[in-house]
């Protein structure tokens, strides 16, 4: 009965991360996914833009 305390941690473990994995797949897309790629398109271009203001001071 040892080998089934041994076992039994790292398959619960494995069929835990399976889920994860699998809900985060059948996640993505969908309805939203036009609405959170318009969200990382602008978050993208206000962290460009902010990168090429001049500065100040520089070499």
């Amino acid at each position: 009965m040892d080998y089934v305390a041994a076992l039994l941690p790292p398959v619960v473990m494995a069929v835990a991360f399976t889920a994860l994995i699998v809900t985060i797949i059948k996640s993505q897309g969908g309805a939203n996914k036009a609405k959170e790629d318009a969200a990382v398109d602008a978050a993208l271009a206000r962290a460009e833009s902010a990168g090429q203001e001049p500065t100040a001071h520089g070499a």
